[in-house]
């Protein structure tokens, strides 16, 4: 997409007009400054100015919808394949107030690697001085107030909650899918050895199809085929199984085979279930409550 086929109509806006708005600023958060030049600028309208005339389109939808009820929208630009920097944040935040847009949070692509159910992949010093910026920003740069910073695919995350705790001072969304489903694998694991391998074994074999829309690295070459009834709650612990466990859930559950029987043994065993729930998501909890000390 080149800079002049954006959709300037839906943007409200002509190219002249977006370079001297930017390129004659200093955008100042808390102490750091943010600049453009022709190249960031266009890089940051060509990556994301499609995306922010979408969400406009869809937030005067969701205007006319709710008429006079209230409505909150997060504004997720996470899904790209490199991070968002500091300036194409300020860019977002900037074309989405000007639109006359509100929104309560909003999730960067951070630098490292956010993958399903496993722990942050990444220097988390890196992380902690990357996401030091986009929290000053998301506190300053928007006419409306401060909006939260969100974590996605953020399950697991134990390495960096901290940092992403003690930056964004509590002002903070975590986005978790799919663990509650792991823990209910480990309660399997436990008291259906059986069934836990039978669904191992089919994760395992679906894993090449169903990686297709995630952004994840396990590998079924790293995982083992032969494991006893002792060690398989153990493999929830382990990069590879668990993340393809995670990623083949859907799969999994579309199975009458698998479903009923794994929803059976849940529901003759809530307080086994629920045991693990508990242990799981306050693991998740303790960093936002103590304010990311540890």
């Amino acid at each position: 997409v080149a800079l002049e086929d954006l959709p300037w109509q839906d943007l409200e806006d002509v190219p002249a007009d977006l370079k001297r708005r930017y390129l004659d600023d200093t955008f100042e958060a808390e102490g750091h400054e943010v600049s453009f030049d022709d190249l960031s600028l266009a890089l940051a309208a060509v990556k994301y100015g499609a995306a922010v005339a979408h969400v406009a389109r869809l937030y005067r939808h969701l205007q006319s919808a709710m008429g006079d009820k209230d409505f909150e929208v997060e504004v997720s630009v996470d899904e790209t394949e490199s991070p968002t920097t500091h300036a194409q944040h300020v860019y977002i935040a900037t074309e989405l107030g000007r639109l006359g847009l509100r929104w309560v949070s909003l999730p960067p692509r951070y630098v490292g690697r956010f993958e399903k159910g496993v722990d942050y992949i990444g220097d988390v010093t890196e992380f902690e001085e990357d996401i030091e910026v986009h929290a000053a920003i998301a506190r300053t740069v928007s006419p409306d107030g401060p909006y939260k910073l969100s974590l996605h695919s953020g399950s697991d995350k134990f390495s960096v909650y901290p940092a992403f705790v003690r930056q964004t001072r509590g002002l903070a969304h975590l986005k978790t899918a799919g663990t509650s489903y792991l823990e209910a694998l480990r309660t399997v694991a436990a008291l259906d050895p059986d069934l836990f391998r039978e669904i191992y074994d089919f994760a395992r074999g679906r894993y090449e199809e169903d990686r297709a829309s995630y952004h994840v690295s396990a590998r079924t070459d790293r995982t083992p085929g032969v494991v006893g009834d002792a060690q398989l709650p153990a493999l929830l612990g382990t990069f590879d199984a668990r993340e393809i466990l995670h990623v083949t859930f859907g799969s999994v559950l579309k199975e009458a085979r698998f479903r009923n029987r794994l929803l059976g043994l849940l529901r003759e065993h809530p307080e086994h279930y629920a045991a693990g729930l508990e242990r799981h998501f306050l693991r998740h909890l303790e960093p936002f409550a103590n304010g990311g000390t540890p």
